[in-house]
């Protein structure tokens, strides 16, 4: 049976003019409170920060699409609209415009003026926080369990020198439940402002509609964006590469609302889990969910379960054709499928377990509605094209939460994905993996992807895996890595010649005279913490490296005494144990109303950053003087891997993995900012830093299970960092357009961007992926990628023209491949102590280098 095409729209004139500059988290520094240190890191470390979440404006546009003209099988029905609801074209591009001041775009140094805090929300704190629990705070298994993630790091209060508050500055909009809530999880944009930015559950965005945008519907609003439809920046004069790339936003493909939600619609969430989340709509905040949405990373439908309400279908692109197939793909299903004005196909499948018939009619090409209410689930779906037998074998069933499990034996690791779901339990669900995954597949998992392909945002093809479980297999581990350089191939390297220690001893000698109470005094978690691991890792060289063991004592009992401060929460702004989201945060914002204090570590910015060197240092102490490993130091460093990397739901007071997410691969360091391009990250080695210091801690207290999550999680983000933050010239995830960059600069959900939310300099962007200089450094930046990247940028003594500490920062990076050559830069006798970023040691550089020498 033919198509009739019922909407033909005049094509727009011309292409819309883009504003693409970045907005997100820009920090600005206050220079008065500057970190007293030698040397200086010009950029992110030599201002401090007063940041304020920059506005949202959305900038739209408009750009040709090309009919296209549907094949189609004669068992179908068409259903034919009555007339257009306007004379206004179809949306089928949008995007969000927004704006960050940096030295690049204004030739000054980026400040924003600090937004009021928003009204405090006050959580009452649950029974279950009130009692006082048994004491496991230092349990630790010799030996790794059959699943890491079984058993809690500890279930017990965190010690009693955090304070406790009840209250946040952020309210918990619209949440129903208990905490700890996960902060940094995609889908914090529904509980975040006025809950109508996107969420990114890959490879499609939802968006509450709220009234607004083409489809002015109430419902859900699905928005999936093919590589064509892809945005880029100004190209580089230098490497020919965009400044960045992004997916349009605003697009509302097709809503999922119900004909008696109106202006009243309230906005809820529930079930909250590190993978997964119900979305709620209400006709009023009084009333029962009418329309709930389980919402899973990498669903392949988007589905809908109506409670009593008349399902309504919107689009903001219009509807073509919609056809209703004759034959319902599996029994008591009923299919639908629309094909928009953009040329892509939709298809909406129905089931009601209570025998519900699902009958559409077409009100006008932007609306469909059910002849009455329906109880059952209504599903929505892209066609990818050569897939809709895979689409119709799996509808009807759809995942509700994920179950993570893991195992390790020698350097093998294996985590698997077990996706939870209701609906006909007979059908296999459809899920969508990341390239990450698709690359470390078990055999039998591998069996079982598809030929359904989407496109994502940031993540390249997603491929459909038509399977109620996936396992990925982490064969590579590096568990012979310890505390010394170490290298993939070789191993550690413990071993320095004679003529390198006699070098290296008189620097570190001098820089452990340096006053490490005084460099880690200061009211930032962040640069305290990067104080305290500059001077762990002086000890630790002059123990294990050097062979000094007196110069390493002398400079263990200072760097203790100055961690002591820390342990005993008597630092300048001391850490609270919220109850609201439930998390151990700065008292920064509670004492000043400054909003990005810390880089906005009360708000759960950057956590694993902070944290993650205190637990670097104290898994160097601890290794270095085990009587150190007290109960209540174990606890207080423990208490922090349960604020970032809780592993288990037994654990009450944090959520589980507040900044890995198992879903991509890496971790995200956006807290409680609404944005409308999802969480991002910056520092890719700062995330492998938390990871490493994990595994280290781990191993030091005897934590097999920590130390193996900690292994675990450093194999995976060294494979998903080399496809999708740093980019050799063979990448084939990220555009062709973008990878010349070499780094992803600001990695969002959306968008990346070579920039960071400092400045623009050269050395800025790609220095951030390089701090701080570890053992698992050659892992996760590996070394085509390293030779890549200097010979783009650094190379023909260009490195030399960096600021300050970055200076420092980019030999060490090259020490990783060219160890001579960085030697020979940290050996220079005219070297100068402000190319040392304030988190790192010249005997450190010195000891690294002479190590692969």
């Amino acid at each position: 049976m033919p198509f009739k095409n019922i909407y033909s729209p005049p094509l727009p004139g011309g292409l819309g003019v883009i504003n693409s500059i970045l907005a997100a988290r820009p920090w600005a520094w206050k220079s008065e409170i500057r970190p007293r240190r030698q040397g200086s890191l010009v950029g992110r470390d030599t201002f401090r920060e007063s940041y304020s979440p920059i506005s949202i404006s959305q900038d739209p546009y408009r750009e040709g699409y090309q009919p296209i003209v549907v094949a189609t099988s004669s068992a179908s029905l068409i259903l034919q609209p009555l007339s257009p609801s306007s004379e206004s074209t179809p949306d089928t591009t949008d995007t969000t415009a927004t704006a960050l001041k940096t030295a690049e775009t204004t030739g000054e140094t980026p400040t924003l003026a600090v937004n009021p805090l928003p009204d405090q929300t006050t959580i009452p704190v649950s029974s279950s926080l009130e009692e006082e629990p048994p004491d496991t705070s230092t349990m630790a298994p010799s030996a790794t369990s059959s699943n890491i993630f079984g058993a809690p790091i500890a279930t017990s209060a965190p010690a009693k020198s955090f304070q406790v508050r009840k209250d946040h500055p952020v309210p918990r909009t619209g949440i129903s439940g208990p905490t700890p809530i996960g902060t940094n999880k995609f889908y914090a944009n529904f509980f975040l402002g006025n809950q109508t930015q996107p969420t990114y559950v890959h490879p499609y965005s939802l968006t509450w509609g709220h009234g607004q945008g083409m489809a002015s519907s109430w419902g859900l609003a699905i928005s999936h964006i093919e590589a064509k439809q892809i945005v880029y920046g100004q190209i580089s004069n230098e490497t020919g590469a965009a400044k960045y790339f992004l997916s349009p936003t605003g697009i509302q493909s097709v809503c999922l609302s119900a004909a008696e939600l109106g202006s009243k619609t309230a906005l809820t969430t529930d079930n909250l889990s590190s993978h997964s989340v119900n979305v709620n709509l209400h006709v009023d905040s009084s009333a029962k969910p009418l329309v709930s949405f389980p919402l899973v990373q990498g669903m392949g439908f988007v589905t809908a379960i109506y409670k009593g309400g008349t399902p309504v279908i919107d689009t903001g692109i219009f509807f073509k054709t919609v056809t209703k197939s004759i034959k319902g793909p599996q029994q008591g299903v009923t299919k639908y499928t629309l094909y928009l004005e953009d040329g892509a196909v939709w298809h909406v499948y129905a089931y009601s377990a209570k025998g519900d018939t699902f009958d559409l009619t077409v009100v006008n090409n932007k609306l469909a509605k059910a002849e009455k209410p329906f109880d059952g689930i209504v599903q929505v779906v892209k066609d990818p094209g050569n897939a809709e037998t895979v689409l119709d074998a799996a509808s009807g069933a759809y995942p509700v939460n994920v179950s993570l499990s893991g195992s390790v034996s020698g350097s093998k690791g294996t985590y698997s994905f077990n996706f939870q779901k209701a609906g006909l339990s007979s059908v296999k669900l459809l899920m969508y993996a990341l390239p990450h995954h698709v690359d470390s597949f078990d055999d039998a998992t591998k069996k079982n992807i598809s030929t359904a392909k989407l496109q994502t945002t940031t993540k390249g093809m997603a491929a459909g895996v038509v399977a109620d479980s996936w396992t990925m297999i982490e064969s590579k581990m590096p568990v012979s890595m310890g505390f010394a350089p170490w290298d993939p191939v070789d191993g550690e390297k413990k071993a320095l010649k004679d003529s390198a220690i006699n070098t290296i001893t008189p620097v570190a000698i001098n820089e452990t005279a340096q006053d490490v109470n005084q460099q880690s005094d200061q009211n930032s978690m962040y640069f305290s913490g990067k104080a305290l691991a500059k001077f762990a890792g002086i000890c630790l060289t002059a123990n294990d490296l050097l062979k000094n063991t007196t110069l390493a004592q002398n400079g263990l009992k200072n760097l203790k005494t100055a961690f002591s401060r820390f342990s005993a929460n008597k630092q300048q702004f001391p850490l609270y144990y919220e109850s609201a989201w439930g998390g151990l945060v700065s008292s920064a914002t509670y004492q000043t109303g400054n909003d990005g204090a810390d880089f906005g570590n009360t708000f759960y910015n950057d956590h694993h950053f902070h944290y993650g060197y205190f637990i670097y240092a104290a898994a160097v102490i601890g290794y270095l003087d085990p009587s150190w490993l007290t109960k209540d130091n174990v606890d207080y460093v423990n208490t922090m891997v349960r604020d970032i990397a809780n592993p288990s739901p037994s654990d009450k007071y944090f959520p589980v993995f507040r900044n890995f997410d198992w879903y991509h691969g890496h971790s995200w360091a956006h807290g409680l900012y609404e944005t409308a391009d999802g969480k991002d990250q910056e520092s890719s080695s700062e995330d492998a830093m938390h990871a490493y210091a994990i595994k280290m801690w781990g191993k030091t207290i005897k934590d097999a299970n920590m130390e193996a999550r900690g292994n675990l999680i450093l194999a995976i983000i060294a494979r998903s960092l080399n496809r999708y933050y740093l980019y050799t010239e063979d990448n084939k995830v990220q555009p062709s357009e973008f990878v010349s960059n070499k780094v992803a600069g600001i990695l969002f959900e959306n968008k990346c961007d070579h920039t960071t939310y400092f400045g623009a300099n050269t050395e800025y962007v790609q220095g951030i992926h390089m701090l701080p200089l570890l053992p698992s450094t050659k892992l996760t930046r590996p070394a085509d990628f390293v030779k890549q990247e200097w010979a783009t940028y650094f190379d023909k003594n260009r490195a030399d023209n960096a600021d300050g500490g970055w200076k420092g920062i980019l030999y060490g990076n090259l020490a990783t491949v060219d160890p001579k050559a960085a030697w020979d830069f940290f050996t220079r006798k005219d070297f100068d102590p402000m190319w040392l970023d304030g988190g790192a040691s010249l005997t450190w550089y010195l000891a690294y280098s002479a190590a692969f020498m």
